[in-house]
């Protein structure tokens, strides 16, 4: 949602388009294969200055220490990506337990806390956390904000106009 969100405010996304819309993700992926080997290489990083890429938090680690980032970061409930990620593993044939529900919340909760206290130590990163459920409720505000975050650079109008409501599936009751 945010990546397509950025590029229709008018900021160019670095994407290669290998993975394909599909039940999961209707509207595309917005995936960069390089940063699957970030840990290995990050030569690509210095050429994607400007650009928005689509990063999992447990690979920002990796980004080089010389260069500055502006992070947004989109919690969603818990709930909700233990949901979404059981239809997707449904959906390929597997199954999960409630059991292994539990040890997965454990390590999102442990993981993103670490990464949280570590974002704060580091001077050349910015985050801004957004409620990815708020997102889905109210985008106007919180595009306003991410605009904001990135210096004005972006046509909120066009970033509200891209949210798609049909979209927002596993939600909390």
């Amino acid at each position: 949602m945010m990546m397509r969100m950025l590029e229709a405010g008018g900021m160019e996304v670095l994407t290669d388009a290998k993975r394909e819309a599909d039940d999961d993700n209707p509207e595309g992926y917005y995936e960069y294969e390089p940063v699957k080997r970030l840990k290995r290489d990050n030569s690509w990083v210095r050429e994607a200055r400007g650009k928005a890429v689509k990063i999992i938090y447990q690979l920002l680690y990796e980004l080089p220490e010389d260069l500055a980032y502006r992070v947004i970061f989109m919690r969603r409930s818990l709930n909700e990506v233990l949901a979404s990620q059981r239809v997707m593993l449904q959906r390929s044939g597997q199954d999960v337990s409630a059991q292994d529900n539990k040890a997965m919340r454990r390590f999102f909760e442990d993981h993103i806390r670490k990464f949280e206290d570590w974002a704060i130590q580091q001077p050349n990163f910015q985050v801004l956390y957004l409620d990815y459920n708020r997102m889905a409720e109210e985008p106007g505000e919180l595009c306003e904000e991410v605009s904001f975050f990135l210096e004005d650079t972006l046509d909120v109008g066009k970033m509200i106009a891209i949210y798609n409501p049909s979209l927002y599936r596993q939600r909390e009751q």
